[in-house]
């Protein structure tokens, strides 16, 4: 039988997880534009930009889709998944907040990163 308890933590455990991928996939969709727009043969900081943009991206959609639909997966794979995420996004946002027009990106890598200490910090 399970607790009244044990349910709100459930709750709250599923709603950090989705609200954790959501931040991830909106990261990705944001980086993604961001690096479509860069020309690949353009400058070294374009490239670098590119790049990172869709790095941050994959590594947000793989976060997203391990938090969505990989329920049997162990905690301490979904902690290795949410620093690596973490990581990333903090990674991207620096390289981000170095261009110009690139604030939306890195403020969306930024925040994607503090959604998954949050959620991180609910893991037991």
């Amino acid at each position: 039988m399970t607790t009244t308890a044990s349910q709100e933590e459930l709750f709250r455990f599923l709603e950090d997880r989705f609200a954790c991928a959501q931040a991830c996939s909106e990261c990705a969709r944001t980086c993604a534009l961001r690096a479509s727009f860069m020309n690949p043969d353009g400058p070294n900081e374009q490239r670098l930009m590119r790049r990172e943009g869709i790095l941050c991206a994959e590594v947000c959609d793989a976060t997203c889709r391990a938090l969505s639909e990989q329920v049997d997966q162990d905690e301490a794979g979904i902690r290795a998944q949410l620093e690596w995420c973490r990581a990333v996004c903090l990674q991207s946002a620096q390289v981000f907040d170095e261009c110009e027009g690139a604030q939306d990106a890195a403020k969306a890598s930024r925040e994607c990163a503090q959604v998954c200490v949050e959620f991180i910090a609910t893991l037991s």
